[in-house]
């Protein structure tokens, strides 16, 4: 029994944490870009070429 609260609190934790990750993600802001654009060169901001079809 204490096994299975113990893994729905997990289980928990971790979805509150992905649904997170997802919503910085959609936002901007990314764990890859700091927003510190002077150590990537600001690459990290720049535009992409449309892709020609």
């Amino acid at each position: 029994m204490g096994t299975a609260v113990v893994l729905v609190v997990l289980a928990g934790i971790v979805a509150i944490i992905i649904r997170s990750m997802v919503r910085d993600k959609k936002a901007g802001k990314s764990l890859q870009c700091g927003g510190n654009c002077t150590a990537c060169g600001g690459h990290c901001h720049a535009q992409k070429a449309p892709e020609v079809r």
